[in-house]
């Protein structure tokens, strides 16, 4: 790595260690505060590749991913349990501070899904969707709007939390369903959806999360598409890497890496067909990769609204 680089993991490390002081990380001022300052670090592009760290490095960095992991999973419950006090919560969803970038967010990962698929989908699966499934919501609201989505977590709470902000939504509440299980333990239904999103933090180290992909693959429905959250550059010290060639038993499309303040990459895979397809599911095709051609985003193309940090604190996966 270059002066840049270091100085940058080194700045990252500091921030980590001042995290892992911290009490709580439930939403305070000092949690705002260090995690707004941890997001604006690992934002702007740059050339780090995190599998060239060092030791040490590295494990500071799966502790990290850990610790925003868990961050997340407070500012989602605190914000599902006040938008949950209002009687219609789904009007309220401008009081969490990143509605806006949802609505922009799904529209690209809708417009990524229809460039690549050629139906509506009757069927969408979203694992790991938390007390807060805004992917969900906003897809199922603007975009899918006949659309069945399942929404799998394996905390039950967060399952409730995520419940009781469409029970009294007339349409959600008929074709919005939770399942509180272990992604894992689910067999044969996997192969009823026709599209299967992947939240960035089902699996929060490479070997959990390629467990969980290979899980998919044995019984995604042929042709059926996987979307995956990944990060890319520093931005993989808040999120687990996918790695597209590990990605076997799935033609990847496309990659998308965003250059603005959205952290998450975008991978698109099709579930390949092993009886039809002449592709070998166990290698990274060539050809696949150099059409996918990992996409950089600038921000004209995603137009996500300004990060402000007074107002956000930790950006949703």
């Amino acid at each position: 790595m270059g002066f840049h680089e270091d100085s940058l993991v080194d700045t990252i490390c500091e921030i980590y260690v001042d995290i892992s002081r911290l009490e709580s990380l439930k939403p305070s001022v000092d949690v705002n505060i260090l995690f707004t300052k941890l997001v604006l670090t690992c934002i702007p592009p740059c050339s780090i590749d995190v599998n060239k760290l060092s030791k040490r490095v590295q494990e500071i960095r799966a502790k990290l991913i850990k610790l925003c992991g868990e961050a997340e999973g407070h500012l989602e419950s605190h914000f599902s349990e006040i938008l949950t006090s209002h009687s219609e919560p789904l009007e309220q969803l401008t009081i969490f501070p990143y509605y806006s970038n949802y609505l922009k967010l799904s529209l690209l990962e809708f417009n990524i899904l229809s460039e690549y698929s050629t139906k509506i989908p009757n069927s969408v699966a979203f694992v790991g969707s938390g007390p807060l499934p805004l992917t969900s919501i906003v897809l199922a609201l603007n975009h899918l709007r006949t659309t069945e989505f399942h929404n799998y977590d394996i905390n039950p709470k967060a399952n409730l939390q995520a419940s009781r902000l469409i029970d009294s939504h007339p349409d959600l509440s008929e074709r919005m369903f939770f399942h509180t299980t272990d992604i894992l333990a689910a067999g044969d239904q996997i192969g009823d959806y026709d599209v299967v999103f992947l939240a960035a933090l089902v699996g929060m180290d490479k070997h959990e999360k390629m467990k969980v992909v290979s899980h998919l693959s044995k019984h995604m429905a042929p042709n059926s598409i996987l979307m995956l959250r990944s990060a890319h550059g520093a931005r993989a010290f808040l999120y687990p890497v996918v790695d597209p060639c590990e990605l076997h038993g799935f033609e990847v499309l496309s990659v998308y890496h965003p250059t603005d303040e959205v952290i998450n990459s975008v991978i698109i895979a099709r579930k390949l067909d092993v009886n039809n397809s002449k592709l070998d599911v166990n290698d990274c095709n060539m050809e696949i990769m150099a059409s996918a051609a990992h996409k950089i985003l600038p921000n004209k193309c995603l137009e996500i609204e300004a990060f402000n940090p007074l107002i956000h604190g930790f950006p949703r996966r």
